[in-house]
């Protein structure tokens, strides 16, 4: 029996949100290369990109689940035009912070809902992050705490964690930059009939 519900990802942060809304679901990974898919769609601004990374990991799960709603998200960082993906070491994650450094980047946060293969519906957040000025000693030690946490997001950071302590301000959708824009899909999802309204 294919479920009603299914999110199109493995992150902890997103099973959160929704558990924590009171949703009824099951989660599976798609299974799509988010770099093959992004060579496919060259030239994009950061929020076209989250939008169609999100879609295909809807679509993807959806295609294996016929009749199944599918919550499909991505999130993407980018600062001046340079769209930025997961560090892929610890390095890699302190050179991005202090290049995050004293400057707003935007969180582009996108979710989609797919059913039998097709989108039905698209949204995407834009937060704008300021980091206050980062001491590389600090950056170091930061890093030291939090270890490989700092690799599973886009910003090296972890918001809803010790990364609050890395922010001067914050302009947006406190979901959205954890990794939903959840507000907008529980709206969609009343439209749909699917969750009660």
């Amino acid at each position: 029996m294919t479920p009603d519900l299914i999110l199109a990802s493995a992150s902890p942060f997103r099973k959160t949100l929704l558990q924590n809304a009171g949703l009824t679901f099951v989660s599976e990974s798609a299974q799509i290369d988010e770099r093959a898919v992004e060579e496919t769609v060259q030239g994009l601004d950061a929020e076209d990109l989250a939008t169609i990374l999100a879609e295909a990991k809807a679509q993807d799960v959806s295609s294996r689940h016929p009749g199944a709603i599918v919550i499909g998200s991505d999130q993407t960082l980018s600062l001046d035009g340079e769209i930025f993906h997961k560090p892929e070491n610890m390095d890699q994650a302190r050179r991005r912070l202090l290049k995050l450094s004293g400057r707003t980047h935007l969180l582009n946060s996108a979710v989609a809902l797919a059913r039998d293969g097709e989108t039905l519906w698209r949204h995407v957040s834009v937060a704008r992050m300021t980091m206050r000025q980062l001491d590389p000693g600090f950056v170091g030690r930061h890093l030291a705490n939090v270890g490989d946490r700092a690799l599973s997001s886009v910003g090296a950071y972890q918001f809803e964690g010790e990364g609050i302590q890395l922010f001067e301000r914050i302009e947006g959708d406190y979901f959205a930059i954890i990794g939903l824009p959840l507000l907008p899909l529980l709206a969609q999802l009343r439209e749909l009939a699917i969750i009660d309204g």
